[in-house]
């Protein structure tokens, strides 16, 4: 059975009105080769952020700005920007992991059904929208 048609199986034992998704959606190993995809681009971006500095690119704070500050500041975007793919990436491993398990479709907090329109738009989702809400990180302190 596709992967999206057991999804909607559970949404209607779960009350959700029968919904459909556009596109390869429906298909399992479509949804898993998006999903390799995206770990494939995330997976290289995070190289390439990781990645040690040039020799001589190597600058100090200044006095004033731009001696290093720009530098300084690029370098603390993209430690912000490697943490949030490292996170993105955790979440495609486990939707990859769920497909492995037969799993995918179902919230890993409450077990219920994931919407398929959420399915669609992020098909990393492992939480349905209330679990996600329940688990989303709160703002950093300023």
């Amino acid at each position: 059975m596709p992967i999206m048609r057991r999804v909607l199986c559970l949404m209607a034992q779960s009350g959700y009105p029968e919904a459909m998704i556009p596109g390869d959606a429906n298909d399992e190993d479509a949804v898993r080769a998006l999903l390799l995809d995206r770990r494939r681009a995330l997976s290289g971006r995070l190289t390439a952020l990781t990645a040690a500095p040039e020799l001589g690119a190597a600058q100090g704070f200044g006095k004033r700005i731009g001696d290093g500050t720009t530098e300084a500041i690029k370098r603390l975007t993209d430690i912000g920007v490697g943490s949030s793919t490292e996170h993105v990436l955790a979440r495609i491993d486990r939707a990859i992991d769920k497909l492995d398990e037969g799993t995918y479709g179902r919230c890993d907090a409450c077990d219920q059904a994931i919407a398929p329109a959420r399915l669609s738009a992020m098909p990393d989702s492992v939480l349905c929208v209330a679990c996600a809400a329940l688990h989303r990180r709160p703002p950093p302190r300023r």
